[in-house]
């Protein structure tokens, strides 16, 4: 479709309205507030508000918030459970032994730390960038990359509107808007659609280890008041999964007797019968764990990717016109299980740099001071410690938990070796036939669920008459290469019964894509064994709508 679009000229304009975007956001006007200048800053949101979809676990570093907002607490921010005490578990199919804590590296120590339900921290950042000027505008997807003439980056266009399945315009048809900018800030979280391209374009990995990625899998639930304790860390690790597949997890208490609850699995893991949703549901009825959920309540579900490569798998991620922030370039320290404090310490370090840039007059060139700004931070130094531990664990449990303490309690994080990962996720794949079948037990209803009743209660909706944001580069791929060579891993794989094989009245297989019920995790972008399905976005406003997750 030819079609005309209207524009609007921005200073700074922000792609994603989680910590990341936000931060950056809520710092360039602080600098603009502080240096008298009118600085024009949008942030727009593919969510139909901010928030509503983030997931994270999670337990909060305060650091970079204390930076950015320093008096936050007075300013009744969503950070209300200090952490109280860790516990570390090793989990056998019935039984469990508790790591004890004076032998805990320093990343499963979380003194300081607060656990949050980060949709509503994200919400709150919200209103503070709000209050500063900031215009948001949720409900808008970046659909595409706007480029000039010299090549850099111009801005974005948000999606069109009201286009049915057919790719034909609809009665309630609208034409997307140009938002052109003096600097673009990429903020979308993990695997990013357009971060994507824009790594492919500018080549930004090279030279990189291949980014790695886990999946990973959350629920709220409200519990019994007898066995809630607010402010308890627990971690664990081992069963339901094998000693060669990476993967933990995780139950957090908050106040008023909610716990989340959520397990992460590696996406390089080999094989293509496993399902992380049925280990999640598993995990749930292990004796140390269903001590803590029985006769609870669940309320929420919801999935997503998280980057956890590290300094390793760090792209530049800087490049002329924009640059990338956050979990769209990767700096979520895996060997913590946190992203957000380095989320809003990059938003912080590149809104400074733009500020700076704009301040001398410059425009659309690359913004090297946030590069030096990074690489010169207390966040460089606390991935690079962390630089071994995706690297280790991807080695199996108990030889990574070795190399892992060798690493984190002999050298403090600075080894004088440095490992590699040298494949991404989508090649580990083995073929079926040299793989045993996992056979996951029934769903109980009350601790274990089935994957549509999971997606109900994440709220997820899409316009029904619009093009499948799910796309596949040869249609064929799936039946005759995926179907036929690994079982068909993308029906296991996605969180949200998105993929299904399907036997039509003649015999043949195809495959069945329900893309109502996607969640937007980005698992299938990643893990598909032949890179045929290309995640891209669908109409503003669609997706989960996570309660405060």
């Amino acid at each position: 479709m030819d079609i005309e679009r209207d524009s609007m000229e921005f200073d700074v304009v922000i792609v994603g309205g989680g910590p990341a975007g936000l931060a950056a956001a809520i710092r360039v006007k602080q600098l603009a507030a502080e240096r008298g200048a009118d600085i024009g800053v949008c942030v727009i949101e593919k969510g139909s508000e901010v928030g509503a979809h983030i997931l994270s676990g999670a337990v909060m570093d305060p650091r970079a918030l204390d930076e950015l907002i320093p008096d936050w607490r007075d300013r009744d921010a969503p950070l209300q459970t200090a952490v109280t005490g860790d516990r570390f578990l090793f989990l056998s199919e019935g039984g469990a032994r508790q790591v004890p804590n004076w032998m805990l590296p320093d990343c499963f120590k979380n003194h300081g730390n607060y656990i949050v339900r980060l949709g509503n921290v994200v919400r709150w950042l919200g209103q503070q960038a709000e209050a500063l000027g900031v215009e948001i505008f949720p409900g808008f997807a970046a659909a595409e990359i706007l480029y000039r003439e010299d090549g850099s980056v111009k801005g974005v266009a948000t999606g069109n509107m009201g286009v049915g399945r057919d790719g034909e315009p609809t009665d309630a048809f609208q034409p997307g808007m140009e938002l052109h900018a003096k600097y673009t800030l990429f903020a979308e979280g993990a695997r990013g659609h357009l971060g994507r391209q824009l790594i492919a374009r500018f080549g930004l990995d090279a030279g990189r280890d291949p980014q790695s990625y886990g999946i990973g899998l959350k629920e709220l639930w409200e519990i019994d008041p007898a066995r809630s304790d607010p402010g308890l860390v627990v971690h664990t690790a081992g069963w339901p999964l094998d000693g060669g597949t990476y993967g933990g997890a995780f139950v957090y208490h908050l106040g008023d007797n909610k716990v989340a609850v959520g397990y992460v699995v590696g996406l390089n893991y080999r094989n293509p019968y496993l399902s992380p949703y049925e280990e999640f549901q598993r995990y749930k009825t292990h004796p140390a764990i269903r001590a803590f959920l029985e006769g609870g309540k669940r309320l929420a579900y919801g999935a997503r990717a998280i980057t956890a490569g590290g300094l390793n798998s760090l792209p530049k991620f800087t490049f002329a016109g924009g640059a990338l922030v956050g979990c769209d370039a990767g700096f979520l320290n895996a060997s913590r299980i946190k992203g957000s404090h380095a989320a809003i310490k990059t938003g912080m370090l590149a809104a400074e740099a733009a500020v700076e840039a704009l301040g001398a007059g410059r425009s659309g060139d690359e913004l090297t001071g946030y590069a030096d700004a990074f690489r010169s931070s207390w966040l460089h130094d606390e991935l690079y410690r962390a630089r071994n531990f995706k690297p280790a664990m991807g080695k199996g449990l108990w030889l990574g938990t070795l190399l892992v303490g060798i690493d984190q309690v002999v050298f403090r994080g600075k080894a004088p070796f440095t490992l590699h990962t040298n494949r991404p996720d989508h090649e580990y794949l083995l073929p079926a036939a040299q793989c045993q079948p996992i056979a996951y037990p029934k769903h109980d209803g009350k601790l274990s669920f089935d994957r549509l009743s999971s997606v109900f209660i994440s709220n997820t909706n899409h316009e029904e008459n619009q093009p499948v944001h799910l796309t596949l580069k040869d249609a064929s791929v799936p039946v005759n290469v995926n179907l036929a060579r690994y079982a068909g891993p993308e029906q296991r794989y996605c969180p949200a019964g998105v993929y299904e094989f399907v036997r039509d009245d003649d015999g043949t297989d195809r495959l069945q894509i329900n893309a109502q019920n996607c969640v937007h995790c980005k698992t299938c972008d990643i893990k598909d064994p032949t890179q045929n399905i290309v995640w891209v976005v669908p109409e503003g406003g669609g997706g989960p709508n996570y309660a405060g997750m």
